[in-house]
């Protein structure tokens, strides 16, 4: 296992780490409103998870960019950001 580890780029490892948290992260709150079984509370719990999602989205994407600065042109990496902004504002608006 180790030895597998050690071939995967640590830019991948970070990327599928920081799913992994946002996956703990959902899963926690659904066992915790079927516990709650509460109505309001479980909103709540909603409400706060709408901000893990966008801010796990960012920094992974962040994450990705970074690494691919060298490989990708300042217009691409522009349009790039771009796009990922509009995704934020689609899903905000």
């Amino acid at each position: 296992m180790k030895r597998w580890l050690s071939t995967i780029d640590t830019t991948i490892l970070s990327m599928a780490g920081l799913r992994f948290v946002s996956a703990t992260i959902e899963l926690t709150a659904a066992i915790a409103m079927l516990m709650l079984n509460d109505v309001k509370k479980a909103v709540a719990l909603n409400a706060m998870l709408a901000l893990v999602g966008p801010f796990i989205f960012i920094a992974t994407m962040t994450i990705g960019l970074l690494s691919m600065t060298d490989d990708l042109s300042f217009s691409k990496l522009l349009f790039i950001g771009l796009g990922v902004g509009f995704i934020l504002i689609g899903i905000y608006k």
